[in-house]
């Protein structure tokens, strides 16, 4: 599979480092918007081909498939256009801005054959599928949670007046679609879709959402997520149940597990991580290009998660323009 990149962030260089470890796949392009900087990753990274317009890339016959790991408001636009020049799509989290955009990207790869994938690390490897195993044990469910809390040297930056992709709501940034998605994902992936969800955000001052919160309902249990870019947390994930609990983390690549049944003593469960993680994803991706994986249950959860980020944004007033706060919710924040 050789792959085109579209990006040149920290996460483009663990996708590089993973896709070294993975024998069917070759970096052959990469895209930066002007030509000088696209020359510029090419020869640091080793890659043959250099381009600096999107027609460019979708018409080079050396590339497979195209990574997108760009700002947020762009995966659509770009996604579509490489899959109507028949290429393959791994894009980065959250694939789109909304169920609306998600929908058109669908399409584009069903009249053009070929597969779209959401790069959700969380998603793939060993973990998600051994929680589900262990959880037949500890039922039924009567609680979860989920939290990712990671202070952003963005937010220091935003102090000083530097507004970065992450805190610029015209380029789909914020707490919820950076870091609240991977508890979102991991809600579905885990436990379905809710019957119901109430959601609620911080805003910074003419800005984006930098913290927030979210119930799930079910039936006969609540699931409770929350999320900030602006302090740390080091809670570990947990799902309980009548009959047990499973706690594990980090939520958006877990690493380790542990469950424990009611009245004895926890027990590891024991996984065989690769250190370059995104590696499961890539192997995924190529498998299912090559009609050796079904790609429909990651593409529902993809779904079914985008789904409730609708639901959170509109409850929480997320709406990517300038935000103008009311008083109460610029307290702590001036």
């Amino acid at each position: 599979m050789r792959f085109g990149i579209i990006g040149s962030n920290f996460i483009v260089d663990w996708f590089r480092e993973a896709a070294a470890l993975c024998p069917d796949c070759e970096i052959t392009a990469v895209y930066s918007r002007t030509e000088e900087r696209a020359q510029k990753l090419a020869r640091e990274w080793g890659v043959p081909h250099a381009h600096h317009t999107l027609e460019s890339l979708a018409a080079d016959d050396t590339v497979d498939a195209v990574y997108i790991a760009s700002p947020n408001i762009c995966h659509a636009e770009q996604a579509i256009r490489m899959m109507e020049a028949g290429k393959h799509v791994l894009c980065e989290k959250p694939m789109a801005i909304d169920a609306g955009e998600l929908a058109q990207m669908e399409a584009a790869a069903k009249a053009n054959g070929v597969v779209l994938l959401e790069a959700m690390r969380s998603a793939h490897g060993p973990v998600v599928s051994a929680l589900r195993n262990v959880m037949e044990q500890i039922g039924p469910i009567r609680t979860a949670s989920f939290a990712y809390c990671q202070y952003s040297s963005r937010y220091d930056k935003w102090k000083a007046g530097i507004v970065e992709n992450a805190f610029d709501p015209t380029m789909g940034g914020g707490a919820l679609t950076d870091l609240g998605v991977y508890c979102v994902h991991m809600l579905v992936m885990l436990l379905g879709v809710p019957r119901s969800i109430s959601a609620h955000a911080d805003f910074l001052p003419g800005s984006i959402d930098a913290m927030g919160d979210l119930v799930a309902r079910y039936p006969g249990f609540n699931a409770c997520l929350t999320y900030s870019k602006l302090h740390e947390s080091h809670c570990p994930c947990e799902v309980a149940g009548e009959n047990g609990t499973i706690q594990f983390g980090p939520v958006g690549a877990p690493r380790w597990a542990r469950w424990k049944q009611r009245g004895e003593e926890w027990k590891t469960i024991e996984l065989a991580i690769c250190e370059r993680d995104m590696y499961y994803e890539i192997e995924d991706f190529i498998a299912m290009v090559r009609g050796e994986l079904d790609p429909a249950p990651w593409q529902q959860w993809s779904r079914d998660a985008m789904a409730l980020l609708d639901q959170a944004r509109g409850q929480a007033g997320i709406d990517y323009r300038p935000h103008t706060p009311r008083p109460e919710e610029t307290r702590g924040f001036v």
